[in-house]
Parts: structure tokens; sequence; C-alpha cells
């Protein structure tokens, strides 16, 4: 009987070690600062300069609106033209930190603090993904996350391109909303 005691809690040990292992090694590779972040496969363009580190790394998902609008200079021709994002921003776990909109561009955080910036540069991200970019920010409001933030990358876009429908006169002025999502990284 004692063998078996024995071998039953050796069994239970080594199943439990092994469980208990591969809930850790998931645990890591979910943690937000788990993996560094690189902009080695980044375009020169939108790289953040040396000096910066990184503070916090979001994932923006929503939508974009888009306005039927005449091309400017451009007499009888119109344009799916840009309005603003609405989308939360969550972290690499997924839980809520934050909001990004506008018109001005606004990155919020849920302690109130908040970041305009503006656009340094572009980057094309592939076919029907809005383009990398890289803003620099505007000294923040409130007291938070985004205190002391220096630069937003825009990187690993999916979507959020201008509609695909016709934009005429007859359309002039409608507006449309395309869904998108992209990481945004802040940088301090």
């Amino acid at each position: 009987m004692k063998a078996f005691t024995l071998t039953s809690a050796s069994r239970a040990a080594g199943i439990f070690t092994a469980l208990a292992s591969a809930l850790l090694a998931g645990c890591t590779s979910m943690s937000p600062m788990a993996a560094t972040y690189s902009q080695d496969s980044l375009p020169d363009a939108v790289k953040v300069p040396a000096g910066n580190k990184v503070a916090m790394q979001t994932v923006g998902a929503g939508l974009i609106t888009y306005e039927c609008r005449a091309k400017k200079d451009m007499a009888g021709q119109f344009e799916w033209a840009f309005v603003g994002p609405d989308a939360t921003l969550s972290d690499r776990s997924g839980t809520k930190v934050g909001k990004y909109y506008g018109p001005p561009a606004t990155w919020e955080n849920m302690d109130g603090s908040k970041v305009t910036a503006t656009q340094v540069a572009v980057a094309p991200a592939g076919a029907g993904n809005i383009p990398y970019q890289l803003v620099k920010a505007n000294p923040a409001t409130g007291s938070g996350a985004m205190t002391g933030v220096t630069y937003i990358q825009r990187v690993a876009t999916k979507g959020g391109v201008a509609p695909s429908s016709t934009c005429d006169a007859g359309s002039a002025g409608s507006k449309q909303t395309v869904n998108y999502q992209a990481d945004y990284i802040f940088w301090k």
C-alpha cells in the first residue's frame, strides 16, 4: 500500500510540475513586456531616434471614418478623405488601457493623461492596410502614462484604408467607416 501511495504521489507531482511549467511558459509569452520590441524590420522613415525607450505597447482596434469630398484644386473630382479614428487601446493581454480618437489625433490613457502628436513620416504597410506611421508627441496633458511620451509608432496595421465605393458629386458629404487594427508603440 505504501508503494502505491508513493507511486501515485510521484505521478501526481510529475503531472503538476509539467502543467505548472506549461502554464508559466504560456503566461510568459502573454506578458506585455515579455518580448522586447525591435524596430529592425521597420522602414527607416518610421524608426524612432536613438535615445528613446519603449514605455508602453498597445493594440488599437476600431473604426476610421472617411468623408467623400471634392479634391483640392481639382474641379469636378472627388475622393474619400480621412476624417478621424475611434479606437480602443488595449495592452498585449487584451485589457483596455485607453482610447484613440480625433481630430486632432489623441491617445488617452484610462488614468486621464493624454497626448496629441504631429506626423513625422509614413511608410507602406502592404496592400489593404493603412501605412506605418511615426508621430512626434506634443506635451501630455494630465499626469500619468502619457506624461513624457516623445514618439508614437503605428505598426502592424490591418485594414483601415479608404472605402472602395464610389465617391462623386452625388455622394459628396457622405461618410463611411472602415475597421482597422494597429499596434501603437509609445516611446519616452
